[in-house]
């Protein structure tokens, strides 16, 4: 009676040992004897630690824990940290698989893994028939195109099977995620060339078509990010309205798939992105995104003191976005004098915020200089303002830069206190505000560098677009 309770006793323990085991992930990799091995997933394009395990000296290592693995694209990063072994993370989290690290793909063996092993045969089909072309095209064979056809015939007859015989898995769901939007055959225009304008709008239009919003574990998986940059970086024109129009169909989707993290993640990034902007004139978008979705709540927030950062910012940024006027100041000129930016006559206006005593601010005034000397007999007027130092540091660094023929200001006066972070969103030095004649911002916080070729753009697009609205008259 003794002996049959024990036994029960150690069934029963075993059995829960099991229940508790939420996955397990057996591997061998051959090649490898040593070190540790890390299980990470993918969040956006980084991935984070899940769990480690150590080798053994026959290449085996095992993954487990009581918790189940969210579901997404991981990595088996082996201890060099270079070589990289996929898993799909799907409904099956008890699997094992054997590889070997000179061909990961071509020799992968996966067991009651299905989503893994449809992530390999897909690949490995792929990868054969590319090798088959590479080969064919250095033969060079004269029935070259059609072999090459051929070859993309099967490509095209695996793939399409391929998708129909595993429509269900999460691997397809991948492969469908990461493809191109197929073109159908474009219109022709009058003179017989492809349409490629209409190529373009389709291929936006299609973008996202396959991309599941409702489906969290794509947020585990490279692509999400992947598609958003090259969405809004390569697919929208990067203006303010344009942009803004894209944020809210891009987010409109994500809010009608109902997964927060998605929708969190979707909005974060053009908020992200456009905060502090490369492409002049588009922080705009960050200021949009923060009023529309954080202000809102669409995009919640864990605590208040994060809110109120965002709406600190989004206060400095307002009123200095490209296309507003910038608010005026009066500074003290060299000659005791009050010299104010809205006094600026110039058809495009410079406004250099700096400190003498700032060694980038030392290397950007002989460009400043320069640019000047070059384009003030196109109407360019500079005005520069000091926002530290003594007014000797200020009379000497104009002096050894040479900016005599400048209109340079002291903006340290006991009777008019600026705070040049709040008021010109000045955190760093030197700061660069680009003018047109009625003192509206044109561009902001851009290198003295890049004056010359901004404005060379500026006067095209200007021209371009004075010419458009006369032919449309």
């Amino acid at each position: 009676m003794i002996k049959n309770i024990a036994f029960l006793l150690a069934f029963f323990l075993c059995q829960n040992s099991f229940a508790q085991t939420a996955y397990r992930i057996e591997g061998q990799i051959k090649g490898l004897k040593s070190g540790n091995c890390i299980l990470a997933n993918y969040l956006s394009t980084s991935l984070y630690s899940k769990d480690t395990a150590q080798v053994d000296a026959n290449g085996n290592i095992v993954f487990e824990g009581k918790t189940p693995l969210p579901g997404g694209l991981y990595e088996v990063v082996l201890p060099d940290l270079k070589t990289l072994v996929r898993l799909v993370i799907a409904n099956e989290q008890q699997f094992s698989f054997v590889v070997d690290t000179a061909d990961v793909i071509g020799s992968i063996k996966v067991k009651n893994g299905r989503d893994t092993e449809l992530f390999y045969d897909f690949q490995r089909f792929m990868k054969n028939k590319e090798e088959q072309a590479q080969a064919l095209r250095a033969a060079k064979p004269k029935d070259l195109d059609k072999k090459i056809k051929d070859l993309q015939d099967q490509r095209k007859a695996f793939y399409d099977q391929f998708m129909i015989d595993n429509a269900n898995s999460f691997a397809v769901k991948l492969f469908k995620t990461s493809a191109e939007p197929e073109l159908p055959p474009a219109p022709k225009l009058p003179n017989g060339k492809i349409d490629s304008v209409w190529q373009f709008n389709y291929y936006k239009a299609h973008f996202w078509d396959n991309f599941d919003f409702a489906d969290e574990r794509l947020l585990r998986t490279p692509f999400l990010q992947q598609k958003l940059e090259r969405y809004f970086k390569e697919l929208t024109v990067q203006v303010e309205d344009s942009l803004n129009k894209e944020v809210d169909y891009v987010v409109g989707k994500a809010i009608a798939g109902k997964q927060k993290e998605l929708i969190g993640y979707t909005i974060n990034y053009p908020f992200s992105e456009y905060q502090n902007p490369k492409i002049v004139g588009t922080e705009g978008v960050f200021v949009y995104v923060a009023e529309k979705y954080y202000y809102t709540g669409i995009m919640p927030l864990s605590d208040t003191s994060s809110l109120r950062q965002i709406k600190d910012r989004v206060n400095i940024l307002k009123p200095l976005l490209v296309g507003r006027t910038i608010p005026d100041l009066g500074v003290q000129g060299e000659k005791d004098n009050m010299t104010f930016i809205h006094g600026m006559r110039g058809s495009y206006n410079v406004v250099f915020i700096y400190s003498p005593t700032c060694g980038h601010c030392r290397e950007s005034a002989p460009k400043l200089k320069a640019f000047y000397d070059k384009y003030r007999a196109q109407g360019v007027e500079i005005m520069t303002i000091a926002t530290e130092g003594t007014q000797e540091d200020w009379k000497k660094f104009i002096k050894e830069m040479k900016w005599e023929n400048l209109n340079n200001g002291y903006g340290l006066v006991a009777n008019r206190q600026v705070n040049y972070n709040k008021d010109y969103d000045v955190f760093s030095t030197p700061t660069v505000y680009v003018l047109d004649k009625n003192k509206k911002i044109i561009a902001r916080r851009i290198g003295t560098e890049d004056l010359e070729p901004f404005l060379k753009l500026y006067q095209q697009r200007t021209a371009f677009q004075a010419k458009a609205a006369k032919t449309t008259k």
